[in-house]
């Protein structure tokens, strides 16, 4: 679980270069091996010990010092640091392995590959008394450990990338441990003026400032939009140019404004200081109530689809989407993203701002230069096109809808022209998942038709449309107490129940009917 979180929750240490001097004489840690004599070298040889990690190794020959170099077992210097190893005794070749790093040596050769790249080496691997002996330091600084000569103790200490990385974690939340809470008030006051509020052609959300002209938001709240402003708290309204980078996954996006901006951006860290039961403050604009403020605990940390995810009891609603939330340091720690509506124990939840950190880190100035909305998955315009395309659109992209209770999926969509010339679309709900969830979800179920609404309205403007969506089910019984019309005797003690569950008509107005 430990090496999980340094995973995801730091930058893998850079190696920049390979340093391959030999290791420092006894004489002095600062001074190159090459110096130390031949009589102290034969000395060493039999008194070199080496420790990884802080922890000394149980070697299976003597590690022994020649002309200002350490060498160790083969297979006990890879183990050690988490590689794989593999001698192929015909060519006296060594092929270390760790994660994307693969090393090639052969014994006596003056010369190793790492990833296909040649390095020269100070002396080369040996064969002795059947015993493969590899250089110390290359081996280590190869796979991204750190070296050092312990001239008192007379040994090589070798520090891992991990270990290294496990240290600065350490000394991180040290120092944040000591850092001072901050009041819901101080933290507004800091950081209200960073957050905006986001109006698309297609809808409203939030967004953070993080640049001259960067607002992070949610990726489903610039998906489909062909036009954004950003609306400041002072009224302010900057056009937005378009998208910068995403990530669909963690439902974030960077959008670009076309004017820079005298707004303090907020910092993007990794959020390490966060625990269960931690203050937060939230900043959004829900149902269009700009920067709203709301604060909470962090009732979870939770992990779906590769996303990290911080549930709070701070309060947000549609629109908070883009938001800000703030552990009680003042340090934004996640995205305001969705809620549970229909309940009392403010189930809301924020993608972890490591995503947002990440997908900051990949911004080019080529990103910045080409910045455009994102191409929709919906055609300008359904006027004169054929039924058979509407009900493939249909299918396409309306056959699901998410609520609190999972997906409800929709079926069988048909697309038909009545009598009366009303363009009739219908497709059955999920019966079981009706049957259980059908009365909790069905504000949820209202919305999307809503959305549905205005979604067929711009694409078929002079159009009267009805959708149905039904329920549909067969029984061995005749069910008591529907309406006429709702259950159909299909013969052999089988009857058929059928009723619509959402009907929404429209053409310059809207109606919707949603059965719990």
């Amino acid at each position: 679980m430990r090496s999980k979180l340094i995973q995801l929750f730091l930058c893998p240490l850079l190696v920049t270069g390979l340093i391959l001097a030999p290791l420092p004489a006894l004489e002095s840690p600062s001074v190159s091996a090459a110096s130390v004599t031949t009589k102290a070298t034969a000395a060493a040889a039999s008194q070199v010990q080496v420790f990884v990690d802080g922890k000394k190794l149980t070697l299976s020959a003597a590690a022994y010092a020649e002309k200002g170099v350490t060498f160790v077992p083969m297979r006990d210097i890879f183990t050690a640091l988490g590689a794989s190893v593999t001698w192929e005794k015909k060519t006296e070749t060594i092929i270390g392995r760790k994660g994307n790093i693969t090393i090639s040596l052969k014994a006596g050769k003056k010369e190793a590959v790492i990833n296909n790249k040649a390095v020269r080496l100070d002396a080369p691997s040996v064969v002795r008394g059947g015993v493969t002996f590899v250089p110390a330091r290359f081996i280590s600084e190869a796979l991204g450990a750190t070296v050092k000569w312990d001239h008192a103790a007379g040994a090589v200490r070798i520090t891992s990338a991990q270990s290294a990385e496990w240290a600065a974690y350490d000394k991180r939340l040290s120092e944040q441990k000591k850092q001072i809470a901050m009041t819901t008030k101080e933290i507004v006051a800091k950081y209200d003026e960073s957050i905006v509020m986001i109006i698309t052609n297609r809808g409203q959300g939030s967004g953070i400032v993080i640049g001259d002209n960067l607002i992070l938001t949610n990726y489903h709240v610039i998906t489909n939009a062909a036009s954004a402003t950003a609306m400041t708290i002072d009224g302010d309204q900057l056009q937005i140019a378009g998208v910068v980078n995403y990530n669909e996954k963690s439902d974030m996006a960077i959008i670009k404004t076309e004017k820079r901006m005298s707004i303090p951006a907020v910092e993007l860290g990794y959020g390490l200081n966060i625990q269960k039961g931690g203050k937060v403050v939230a900043i959004g604009s829900p149902l269009g109530l700009q920067n709203t403020a709301s604060d909470g605990l962090i009732s979870n940390i939770i992990y779906e689809g590769g996303v990290r995810y911080i549930q709070t009891s701070a309060p947000i609603d549609h629109g908070s989407s883009g938001g800000a939330l703030f552990n009680e340091n003042g340090e934004l720690i996640g995205i305001t993203t969705l809620g549970y509506s229909n309940t009392n124990a403010d189930l809301n939840f924020a993608v972890a701002i490591l995503h947002a950190a990440a997908l900051k880190s990949e911004v080019t100035d080529e990103l910045l230069k080409e910045a455009k909305f994102l191409p929709s998955a919906l055609p300008d315009t359904l006027v004169g096109a054929p039924l058979s395309d509407i009900q493939e659109l249909m299918t396409a992209q309306f056959s699901s809808v998410s609520t609190i209770e999972g997906e409800a999926n929709f079926t069988k969509w048909e697309v038909k022209r009545d009598s009366a010339g009303w363009l009739v679309l219908t497709a059955d709900i999920d019966p079981i998942f009706y049957m259980y969830y059908g009365p909790g979800t069905s504000d949820e179920l209202r919305l999307w038709a809503i959305n549905l609404g205005y979604e067929l309205h711009d694409l078929l403007p002079d159009e009267k449309i009805q959708v149905l969506i039904s329920f549909e089910r067969d029984y061995g019984f005749e069910p008591r107490g529907f309406a006429a019309g709702e259950v159909t005797p299909l013969g052999g003690d089988k009857w058929r129940v059928r009723y619509p569950v959402i009907d929404m008509q429209l053409k310059d107005q809207l109606h919707i009917k949603v059965r719990d």
